[in-house]
């Protein structure tokens, strides 16, 4: 089989299993695949070698004209992601290929990428961990503020990077070292230890480690 070491997938949800042992093992249920092979790269012609993939049905009313020229050469329609994952051999690839959760297996290490929900609005307590000030006698109502931000004299200005209240979430985030506990391949279903980032029918990277 051709050699890859990444595919996209959807999280369906969470729920538990049960080892030999009779332990309990909470897991993420993750549909991977299947992903279609929408362009081959090359050193030669692009400098690198790498697989385009294509995930996800999009229909054709909201695909641009450019978009359904691309995704034409595969035969399997226009997806809704696309993304490139580096191979060592772009030569065990052709356009229209269909990788599926073969990829993995039980035991593997895997790295899982997708955008964290989003939680709106925060302050500093909530997406810092600030401690906040205190709350005896005395202490005006700051209860949950920052504190202070920076001095007077020098540098006369905010760091950058200072943390302070703003939009908490909805960002890419990457869990590394995760377990798969199980691969349902008829289904296309693997089997994840814990919990990833994301919600429930939301796109997912899983690499091997």
């Amino acid at each position: 089989m051709a050699q890859i070491q990444g595919l996209l997938g959807t999280k369906i949800g969470m729920t538990q299993i049960f080892s030999e042992l009779g332990e309990e093992i909470p897991v993420t249920v993750v549909k991977v695949g299947p992903c279609t092979v929408v362009q081959v790269k090359r050193d030669q012609t692009d400098g690198y070698n790498a697989v385009q993939l294509g995930y996800g049905e999009k229909k054709l009313q909201l695909a641009t004209k450019p978009m359904i020229g691309h995704c034409t050469k595969a035969g399997k329609g226009v997806f809704r992601v696309l993304r490139e994952v580096r191979v060592d051999n772009p030569d065990d690839f052709q356009v229209g290929d269909q990788l599926t959760a073969d990829l993995f297996a039980t035991g593997d290490l895997v790295m899982v990428t997708a955008k964290s929900k989003g939680k709106g609005f925060a302050g500093p307590m909530k997406r810092w961990g600030f401690h906040g000030a205190g709350a005896s006698h005395g202490v005006h109502k700051v209860h949950r503020s920052a504190g202070s931000v920076g001095t007077s004299a020098w540098p006369s200005r905010v760091w950058k990077g200072k943390k302070m209240a703003g939009q908490m979430g909805n960002q890419m985030v990457t869990m590394k070292n995760l377990t798969i506990v199980g691969v349902r391949q008829e289904q296309g279903i693997v089997l994840i230890k814990g919990g990833i980032p994301g919600s429930k029918n939301s796109v997912v990277f899983i690499r091997k480690v």
